[in-house]
């Protein structure tokens, strides 16, 4: 490259520089997330965002931000899938149709989502059978987790409607009682 003092000097000032910035951000961040794992916990509804398959410790309270405690601000699961834009929509005219996703919708509440169903595939039986399906459909990476973000959001609905911490053997049981087509494989 260069032995070139004039040039390396001032690049070596300005490593040490940044440096010495990255290191006190990342003081800050640890201090964030106390202060959020903190007031998660505190958090009547944590047990149950806890429960879910992959959230861990930042996507438990970024999902449980994005639904709330107010029971009443959601009256169905379709409410919820459109606020976050996971519901796809078609647009019509005259003999053309053409389905794409919400562009009117809270991006952070979305990508909360997705994120969160791409790591429940690793996490969770039925999860994982559900991507895997949708892979072998033809459908890409982003839109399998897109569509088992859709099927996520009606399961945590329930669970946050009546309180319950999401239970995946019973999850499970229920599929299997249903005849499920996702069990059969």
């Amino acid at each position: 490259m260069t032995d070139d003092q004039s040039v390396i000097l001032p690049h070596k000032l300005l490593v040490t520089a940044l440096c010495k910035q990255i290191l006190a951000i990342i003081e800050n961040i640890k201090v964030y997330d106390k202060q959020i794992s903190q007031l998660f916990n505190s958090m009547p509804d944590a047990e149950l965002f806890d429960s879910l398959p992959g959230t861990g410790l930042c996507l438990a309270p970024r999902l449980l931000a994005a639904i709330g405690e107010d029971r009443s601000r959601f009256n169905s699961a379709q409410e919820i899938q459109n606020y976050a834009g996971l519901s796809p929509v078609t647009e019509r005219s005259g003999q053309k149709s053409w389905v794409h996703w919400r562009w009117q919708c809270s991006k952070f509440v979305r990508q909360s989502f997705i994120e969160w169903s791409a790591k429940s595939v690793n996490q969770s039986y039925w999860a994982g059978l559900y991507y895997a399906k949708q892979r072998s459909k033809g459908k890409s990476h982003q839109s399998a987790v897109r569509a088992l973000a859709y099927k996520w959001v009606r399961i945590v609905y329930k669970c946050w409607k009546t309180r319950t911490p999401y239970n995946e053997s019973k999850y499970l049981k229920a599929l299997k009682e249903r005849n499920s087509p996702l069990l059969a494989t």
